[in-house]
């Protein structure tokens, strides 16, 4: 029996989606606007489809540094609202999804937390945020959402953002 010693890479590319596809995403998940009545049908949307897949989430939606909308689903536990902040903290920092940050990252060779030069305690490039962008003015808030591995985290909020866009 052989084993392998490979350490894991730091970047997988049949498991991490292309940088260009993530890029994507974020110039195609663009609002018109995005009111407090958005807010509350778009986290309502979030809050649905986690209940519908019984996905244990925290759900949180900022514009302009205030809390609009935010919620917490069986299973959930406060360190999901600390995972929340630090990953939305990377989005009004780096003004893109929190997965992509980390993915632009990996894709040098290296990581956020090594080579951000920012307390990981307070950011954190894990999937599961991405920018509020409205058209023609720009990142105003993020949408978070944290339970599941990463990158469900951020396909979860993606599919959401598809969802509420196309009504």
């Amino acid at each position: 029996m052989t084993h392998n010693t490979e350490i894991t890479p730091k970047f997988h590319p049949e498991i991490t989606p292309p940088l260009e596809e993530l890029e994507a995403q974020e110039r195609h998940l663009v609002f018109r606007r995005f009111t407090y009545e958005d807010a509350w049908a778009l986290g309502s949307l979030l809050v649905e489809l986690a209940r519908e897949r019984e996905a244990p989430l925290a759900i949180d939606i900022h514009r302009a540094g205030q809390q609009l909308f935010h919620a917490a689903l069986p299973g959930s536990t406060p360190d999901n609202d600390a995972w929340i902040a630090r990953k939305r903290r990377v989005v009004e920092r780096y003004g893109a999804s929190s997965y992509l940050v980390g993915t632009r990252f990996r894709a040098k060779g290296t990581t956020f937390e090594e080579s951000s030069r920012l307390d990981p305690d307070t950011y954190a490039a894990h999937g599961g945020s991405f920018p509020i962008n409205v058209e023609g003015v720009g990142v105003i808030g993020t949408v978070t959402v944290s339970g599941l591995p990463q990158l469900q985290d951020h396909r979860f909020v993606v599919e959401a953002l598809e969802e509420f866009l196309k009504r």
